[in-house]
């Protein structure tokens, strides 16, 4: 029997939801008693990654604003995954990223508002409160961009790259949407994100074991000292879930572990989760990229009561044994070292 969510939201829409992070969240919020609809164009995720899940899914995209709006109806909350996620992408068509990454944004939080409208008309001459869907922003430290770490809620964002800077006007819109209208918003930095369903990614946790898979040397990207804060989706997607169900609104919330980790150091334990060794080749740095990022998470443990449990040797290990199955059951190259 499933358990009854704890609030009273009921009905999540999942913007973004057959890709990597929402293929776990959906799973996570079905499994806890939610009624869950997924909004997907399908560009990158997949109906196959909510295979056997119990969630209607809705092909659309964010920049259509009348699908968006009849997606918006009638949900109590909605969690905004769907993005253009990449730096190199935003480098390569600074305009698709910012009308994917902002208007689209915008699209969701006016449909919001519209909903909002359209619940408050008069019944029987008597105005209703108004009642906003919940909104729930998935954001990252790019918006941070040129800062010493660790990333804290109150630096100043400074971007280095176009992805940076359309995540940081998503922040603008959501906080602005709630200064002026009461939209009851939360941004979320997440930290650099792995786990299950991440085959498709172009993190470096999925090209490493892609890598790996098909018995290649690993690529790495400049000298392999730059550092990231690793956190394992299961942990972000339990903070998505306290982020719905809280109370708390128009605030920016870290959602890392507060662990820095080198490329190089991930690389190692990656293969030592693979149980292989493989040689290692270094390429040219990654224009845009910053060169050390971790985050201190104590706003989050304080006002969501939310605090990382996966350390990451563990994750990478259950993420190696997801990535090796799903290559056996696909049929796809990748054979276990």
């Amino acid at each position: 029997m499933q358990k009854e969510p704890e609030s009273q939201m009921k009905n999540v829409l999942v913007t973004g939801g057959a890709g990597f992070i929402g293929a776990n969240l959906v799973r996570q919020l079905t499994q806890t008693g939610y009624s869950v609809t997924v909004f997907d164009n399908l560009s990158v995720g997949s109906r196959e990654s909510l295979r056997g899940v119990a969630a209607e899914l809705i092909e659309g995209n964010i920049l259509d604003r009348t699908a968006v709006a009849s997606a918006v109806r009638d949900r109590d909350g909605i969690v905004h995954l769907a993005a253009q996620t990449g730096v190199p992408a935003s480098l390569a068509d600074p305009h698709m990223d910012c009308e994917v990454n902002v208007i689209g944004t915008l699209n969701l939080l006016e449909a919001c508002r519209g909903e909002a409208e359209r619940r408050t008309c008069p019944n029987n001459g008597t105005p209703k409160q108004k009642r906003f869907p919940r909104f729930i922003f998935a954001s990252s430290n790019a918006p941070l961009g040129r800062q010493t770490p660790p990333a804290t809620e109150d630096k100043a964002p400074l971007p280095v790259s176009p992805y940076g800077a359309s995540k940081l006007a998503g922040e603008a819109y959501c906080l602005a949407y709630h200064g002026s209208w009461g939209v009851p918003t939360v941004a979320l930095r997440f930290g650099n994100v792995y786990g299950p369903f991440c085959s498709h990614k172009g993190s470096v946790v999925a090209k490493f074991m892609k890598e790996i898979s098909a018995g290649r040397n690993l690529q790495i990207d400049g000298d392999g000292g730059q550092t990231r804060d690793f956190i394992y989706v299961g942990d972000l997607c339990r903070a998505i879930q306290l982020a719905l169900e809280s109370d708390v609104s128009g605030e920016v919330f870290q959602v890392a572990t507060g662990i820095e980790t080198s490329i190089r150091e991930l690389a190692e334990l990656i293969q030592q989760a693979a149980g292989t060794r493989m040689k290692m080749h270094h390429g040219p740095a990654r224009q845009g990229d910053v060169r050390r990022n971790y985050s201190l998470v104590e706003k989050a443990r304080d006002q969501l009561g939310w605090e990382p449990a996966v350390n990451l040797v563990r994750g990478l290990n259950d993420t190696f044994h997801w990535f090796f199955g799903h290559f056996a059951a696909s049929g796809e190259s990748g054979n276990r070292p």
